[in-house]
């Protein structure tokens, strides 16, 4: 592990004709295996033209480990105001009004840049700077519900592509780095945000209806099974980690574009800082593959849309949910659902392991986490009611504080109610 005082120096790169300073380069990101934030700039640098590929001449929000894996990471959509002049930004207009001068990255010597904030992830939108109102990228995240086997995850992907293949366009497969799993495709700046957002709608319940019992388009989380198909990660305003993103976990996992020859053998713990280095880029091709978006919208007008709740807004779930937690951070939500499982130990044991619904929340510029249980497998007689919360935190506290003294900054939005909350970040 580096001492303090390598820790403490600065340390000067050269890349891409600019000198680059390094802070703080001793600073281990991963405890257990040591490496360090050096460690993490050299591996961007490295892998600079695939990043580049997939993240470079779009608006990206900062999400900065300043203190390695194991401190609490923050989001940031504002450029920081003391920046060399090199550095691009580009200007995005949110529903709210307000508009944020976001990094755009273009060379290598900017993305190491970046990563000295603390960037491990390259979080960018599905636009490109020269026309933030038009996406050219349709994004789909595969996400498993617990207990999925990552086969199952493959076999899914194996149907996204095809589904795309039928409708025109070239599905892009990576890993995320995680439990999931990505498929991007190419399209021409031509439609919204809405527009991209209903076709990925449209294209997950073709998924679903083709493999019905492996996949699903089901918004709500509680009536999920198998692999969910996240269309909304195609709505304004939302990021993505993009090709070559460094993951926060111990074993420096790598989110890795792949061929479609990869695919159905992958193992997303081969790929880490280390091992997709040198790799020939599996996207190398994907500026010439963009497509019409045309198809995907007329599929989408087959399926009826989901009507709009009327009344007071609040949804009335269709399965049994219990709160348990909701939390600063994911260690203490789950030492409260631990004392819940103390509780009712008769009740633990009939639940499956998607009826324990545990989310990372966006609040105003940090995450939190909420965990709810399905209480759907639990006899009805037997079902708790809702009871306290084991930990009840506020993440808008802070906010309604300053709002309430009139001192609330003009850049933070205003907060949603958390038990209404019902789009977890990803």
């Amino acid at each position: 592990m580096a001492s303090n005082a390598a820790s403490s120096s600065k340390e000067v790169i050269e890349v891409a004709g600019r000198e680059v300073t390094v802070t703080n380069p001793g600073k281990v990101y991963f405890p257990k295996s040591g490496r360090t934030k050096l460690d993490v700039v050299r591996y961007y640098v490295a892998v600079a033209d695939g990043a580049l590929r997939g993240a470079g001449g779009r608006p990206m929000a900062l999400k900065r480990y300043v203190n390695g894996i194991e401190g609490e990471a923050f989001f940031q959509k504002r450029a920081p105001e003391k920046r060399p002049d090199w550095i691009e930004t580009a200007q995005l207009r949110y529903p709210s009004g307000r508009t944020a001068e976001e990094v755009v990255l273009r060379d290598a010597a900017q993305l190491a840049w970046v990563v000295n904030l603390g960037c491990l992830e390259l979080h960018t939108h599905s636009v490109l700077a020269e026309d933030v109102e038009h996406p050219d990228e349709l994004r789909i995240d595969l996400d498993p519900v617990p207990g999925v086997p990552w086969s199952q995850v493959v076999e899914v992907a194996l149907v996204a592509r095809d589904v795309l293949a039928d409708h025109g366009l070239v599905g892009w497969p990576k890993t995320s780095g995680s439990r999931g799993f990505h498929v991007y495709a190419r399209i021409h700046p031509n439609w919204t945000f809405a527009q991209v957002r209903r076709a990925a709608e449209g294209f997950a319940r073709e998924v679903a209806r083709r493999a019905p019992e492996i996949a699903t388009g089901a918004w709500w989380k509680e009536e999920r099974h198998g692999v969910f198909v996240d269309y909304n990660q195609n709505a304004k305003d939302h990021t993505t980690a993009s090709g070559y993103s460094v993951r926060p976990s111990e074993e420096a996992r790598v989110s890795t574009p792949l061929t479609w020859d990869e695919v159905p053998g992958c193992d997303p713990a081969d790929y880490t800082m280390e091992s997709v280095q040198g790799r020939p880029d599996a996207w190398a091709g994907i500026e010439d593959a963009r497509g019409d978006l045309t198809p995907l919208l007329e599929l989408a007008a087959t399926f009826k849309k989901t009507p709009a709740k009327k009344g007071t807004g609040r949804r009335v779930p269709t399965m049994p949910l219990i709160e348990i937690a909701r939390a600063a951070t994911k260690e203490e939500a789950l030492e409260g659902l631990e004392r819940w499982k103390a509780r009712h130990p008769a009740v633990w044991p009939l639940l499956e392991p998607a009826d324990v619904l545990v989310d990372s929340m966006r609040g105003v510029n940090s995450l939190w986490t909420r965990i709810r249980l399905n209480l759907v497998h639990v006899p009805e007689a037997d079902r708790p009611a809702q009871e306290p919360l084991e930990v009840d935190y506020d993440p808008f506290a802070k906010w309604k504080e300053m709002q309430a003294r009139g001192e609330t900054p003009a850049r933070w939005r205003r907060p949603a109610d958390p038990a209404n909350e019902e789009e977890p970040a990803t």
